[in-house]
């Protein structure tokens, strides 16, 4: 598949807010394999210009390289409403499900909007199927959550997307971030000033970096379930497990 909806990241090795000698360049040290670099995908929920869920996603993509990782972000500008297009027959929402396929984590970053994550946000979850051609796009992958607001801070949307990222049968890490006054955190350029919210962005990216490389060699069976076992007709009954069963009955 050719992917026309990845953006490019400018001055990916540059980094001015943050303080390289506090940041550890391999935070999952001890915690796992690293090799091959952890797949990070990145959607952010508004198409502004100007967009500040998008440059914190920029900037977390940084980071993520920083910290050795392979990252794409997803440029939802094309993509249609879910059931507008018949059987989401559209290039933009499969070029969506191969990215989300491909990850191992993924970054949601929202505005938050009269209260709530964005419609743009919500589009691309609801592209997301539980199940599709026999793949899971989501499940055993691991999420943070972020959010920018025009106003005070407010947890209102990393809120929700915990809830959509339980839906999705994610991981999602305990951290999160939340910028308030986001025009307010960012130069000309583009670019998010030092500040305690840069900081904390920092802190999500590590620790979700370590809960990826964590849960690695072990995503897979966290999320083997009876009931779809049961469905594909798939018996487990090998003679290790009937033994193991038989010694505790």
């Amino acid at each position: 598949m050719t992917f026309n909806r990845l953006r490019s990241l400018n001055d990916p090795d540059h980094l001015p807010a943050l303080k390289p000698e506090y940041a550890h360049r391999t935070p999952a040290l001890g915690l796992g394999d690293f090799d091959p670099p952890p797949r990070i995908l990145l959607l952010y929920g508004s198409l502004r210009e100007r967009s500040y869920s998008r440059l914190v996603v920029e900037e977390a993509a940084r980071l993520l390289q920083f910290f050795g990782c392979e990252t794409r972000i997803f440029d939802p500008s094309d993509l249609p409403l879910p059931d507008q297009v018949e059987d989401d027959d559209h290039p933009a929402v499969a070029e969506l499900r191969a990215h989300s396929i491909w990850s191992e984590g993924q970054v949601w970053c929202s505005p938050e909007r009269h209260g709530q994550i964005t419609g743009i946000m919500k589009t691309q979850i609801d592209h997301l199927p539980l199940a599709y051609k026999g793949m899971r796009p989501t499940q055993g992958r691991t999420l943070a959550v972020m959010q920018v607001s025009a106003g005070s801070q407010s947890f209102n949307s990393v809120n929700t997307l915990r809830v959509l990222g339980r839906w999705m049968r994610m991981f999602t890490i305990p951290n999160q971030s939340s910028v308030a006054k986001a025009f307010t955190e960012f130069d000309d350029d583009g670019r998010m000033k030092p500040s305690s919210y840069y900081d904390r962005i920092v802190d999500v990216v590590e620790e979700l970096v370590r809960f990826t490389v964590l849960m690695r060699p072990h995503a897979e069976q966290l999320v083997d379930r009876y009931s779809e076992r049961k469905d594909r007709n798939e018996p487990v009954d090998t003679p290790v497990e009937h033994a193991a069963l038989s010694n505790h009955q």
